[in-house]
C-alpha cells in the first residue's frame, strides 16, 4: 500500500508561504482546498473513473536541479529542441523545478514575458491574478479543478503585449524523470489585442513509474484580433493517471488553433474546450491519439459559440490497438444569439485489433436558428482495399499498415510548428503502432 501525502489547510498555507506567494493566491489555494471536499468528480461521458487514482500520491513536490546547459538534458529531451531556433524562446521544467528559461532579447524589449508560474505570481502578481482560473477554467468546476487550484506545483506563464507579433515559436518542455513526481501543472498563454504567438509544449517521461498523478490545466486567452497557435505532444509513462484540461477563450475577431498529439501510455481524461466569446472569433482543434496496451482514455473536444459569425472546427483522428479503449466526444454548441455561426466536426477512429475499442460521439447543441453546422464520425478497421493496393506494389503488410496509419494521422502531425516536436510525434506514433 502506498503511503499517501497528507494534504490539509496547514500544509497548503505553508507551501504557499515557502513560495512567497501573494495573499490573493494563498487565499485562492485555501478556498479551493475547502471546496474540493464537497465537489463531485468530473463525469466524462461513457467512461467510469470512480476507481482511477487522481488524488493519492507519495510526494506533492520533488527537488530537481537546474541545468546550466541544454547538453545536460536527457537525450530524448534534447531531441525535441531545435538547436537553431527554439532555444531562443525556451522553458524547461524538470518535474516541479524550473530548470532552464531563455527568451530572445528583442521580445523582452517589447514586453513579452516567459517565466515559470511561481515567479509570475511574485513578479507579475496583478497580471496573473487577472487571468488565473477566472474566465478560463473555473476553480469550482469539479473536484479535480479545485484540487488543481489548491496544489498547483509547476507551470509556465506566457504573456504577449498589444500589437506584438512573436515570429519564432515559444517552446515549453515538461520533463518527468523522477518516479515520485506528482505534477499539478498550470499553463497560461495570453495574447493581448492585435498580437500573435505560437506556443508548443511537450510532456515527456524518461522514467517509468508505478502510480503517479498528473493534473494539468492550460488557459489560453486570445484577446481582440489576436491569434494563438497552441501545439502539444503528450508522451507520459503508463503508470501515470492524467487529467488534462486545455481551455481557450477567444475575443472579437480572435483566433485560437490547437494541434494536439495525445500519446500518453497511461489512463487519461482530456478536455479541450474553446469558448468563442467575441463576434467573428475562430477556433480550430486538430488532435491525434494512439492507444495501446490496456489503457483507457476519454477525450472531449468542445467548441462553444457565443459570438456572432464565429467559426468552430474539430478534427480528431484516433488509432486503437491491443486492448486499448477510447471515447471521443466532439461537441459543437451554438448559444442563443450566436447568429451566422458555423460549427463543424469530424471524428475518425481506426482499430488495429479485435479487442481494441473506439467510440466516436459527435454532438451538436444548437440554440440559434440562423447558423450552419455539420458532423461526421466513423469507427472501423484498416481498409483491406488500401492494404491490398499497397501490397500489390510489393510492399509488405506491416509496411502497408504503417503507411495507412501515417496517412490517417497526417492532418494533425503536419500542423505542429516545431520540426523537432513534429519528428518526435512521428517517432512516437511509429513506436506505439508497431
Amino acid at each position: 500500500m502506498m503511503e499517501t501525502k497528507t494534504i490539509n489547510q496547514d500544509y497548503v498555507a505553508s507551501f504557499s508561504s515557502q513560495l512567497g506567494e501573494p495573499d490573493w493566491l494563498k487565499n485562492l489555494r485555501l478556498d479551493a482546498l475547502a471546496k474540493a471536499e464537497d465537489l463531485p468528480m468530473p463525469r466524462p461521458d461513457k467512461t467510469k473513473i470512480d476507481k482511477w487514482n487522481f488524488t493519492e500520491f507519495k510526494e506533492h513536490t520533488v527537488e530537481s536541479s537546474q541545468v546550466q546547459s541544454l547538453n545536460d538534458l536527457h537525450e530524448d529531451v534534447k531531441a525535441l529542441i531545435d538547436a537553431d531556433s527554439s532555444t531562443n524562446n525556451l522553458y524547461v521544467q524538470l518535474n516541479n523545478t524550473p530548470a532552464y528559461t531563455s527568451l530572445a532579447d528583442d521580445l523582452k524589449a517589447q514586453g513579452v514575458i516567459l517565466t515559470d508560474i511561481h515567479t509570475a505570481a511574485k513578479e507579475y502578481s496583478d497580471l496573473l491574478q487577472k487571468y488565473f482560473m477566472k474566465d478560463g477554467v473555473k476553480v469550482d468546476e469539479h473536484r479535480l479543478t479545485a484540487l488543481h487550484a489548491a496544489l498547483f506545483n509547476g507551470g509556465v506563464f506566457v504573456y504577449v503585449p498589444k500589437n506584438v507579433e512573436v515570429a519564432e515559436p515559444i517552446h515549453a518542455v515538461f520533463v518527468h524523470d523522477n518516479a515520485d513526481t506528482t505534477l499539478f501543472n498550470h499553463v497560461i498563454v495570453v495574447a493581448e489585442d492585435n498580437s500573435s504567438v505560437t506556443y508548443v509544449e511537450n510532456y515527456i517521461s524518461t522514467v517509468e513509474t508505478d502510480s503517479a498523478v498528473f493534473n494539468i490545466v492550460s488557459e489560453v486567452f486570445a484577446n481582440t484580433n489576436a491569434r494563438v497557435t497552441y501545439g502539444a505532444v503528450d508522451t507520459l509513462a503508463s503508470g501515470i493517471t492524467t487529467y488534462v484540461n486545455r481551455r481557450g477563450v477567444a475575443g472579437r475577431d480572435a483566433k485560437i488553433e490547437w494541434a494536439l498529439g495525445l500519446m500518453n501510455d497511461g489512463d487519461t481524461i482530456s478536455e479541450n474546450v474553446t469558448n468563442l466569446i467575441g463576434d467573428g472569433s475562430y477556433g480550430d482543434t486538430k488532435s491525434v491519439v494512439v492507444g495501446r496496451g490496456e489503457q483507457k482514455q476519454n477525450f472531449t473536444t468542445k467548441v462553444v459559440h457565443f459570438g456572432k459569425h464565429s467559426e468552430g472546427y474539430i478534427l480528431k483522428h484516433g488509432v486503437m490497438k491491443d486492448s486499448a479503449s477510447s471515447i471521443f466526444n466532439g461537441i459543437g454548441k451554438i448559444e442563443h444569439g450566436a447568429s451566422k455561426s458555423n460549427a463543424e466536426q469530424e471524428s475518425r477512429v481506426l482499430m488495429l485489433s479485435e479487442k481494441a475499442r473506439g467510440d466516436a460521439n459527435p454532438i451538436l447543441l444548437i440554440d440559434e436558428d440562423d447558423v450552419t453546422a455539420g458532423h461526421a464520425a466513423s469507427v472501423g478497421r484498416v481498409d483491406p482495399i488500401q492494404l491490398y493496393y499497397l501490397m500489390s506494389r510489393g510492399i509488405t503488410k506491416t509496411e502497408a499498415e504503417r503507411l495507412v496509419i501515417h496517412g490517417f494521422l497526417a492532418p494533425v502531425v503536419k500542423e505542429l510548428p516545431i520540426e523537432g516536436v513534429k519528428k518526435q510525434l512521428v517517432e512516437v506514433i511509429e513506436r506505439k503502432v508497431q
